[in-house]
């Protein structure tokens, strides 16, 4: 017998159930209209930010700091839930989305 846990996913691995929690301040959410993506080598960085209608600037709202790897799984779980949306609502048009500034380099 080994003392080493089975990893999740492996023959013979039982369903691990999270419990998940929300802070009340994080469970209201923010309105975002802009996001930014940077990547080193080990992370990527994801900012998303209110973009403000009448002045040129943007303030980020959340910051989300992910390894490659959990950087796809977000990916594909994305486009799966958009590629669900789309069959209950039709296509998403984003041939008319404004364009934004880029943010100015510091």
């Amino acid at each position: 017998m080994s003392d080493k846990p089975t990893p999740p996913g492996a023959p013979g691995a039982q369903p691990v159930q999270v419990q998940i929690e929300i802070d009340p301040s994080v469970a209201n959410g923010v309105f975002v209209n802009f996001a930014m993506v940077n990547h080193t080598d080990s992370e990527f960085t994801m900012d998303l930010l209110y973009l403000h209608p009448e002045a040129p600037r943007a303030t980020v709202r959340a910051r989300a700091i992910l390894t490659p790897r959990h950087m796809k799984r977000l990916l594909l779980a994305m486009q799966e839930n958009l590629t669900r949306y789309e069959s209950m609502f039709g296509t998403v048009d984003v041939s008319n989305a404004p364009s934004f500034p880029r943010p100015a380099a510091n």
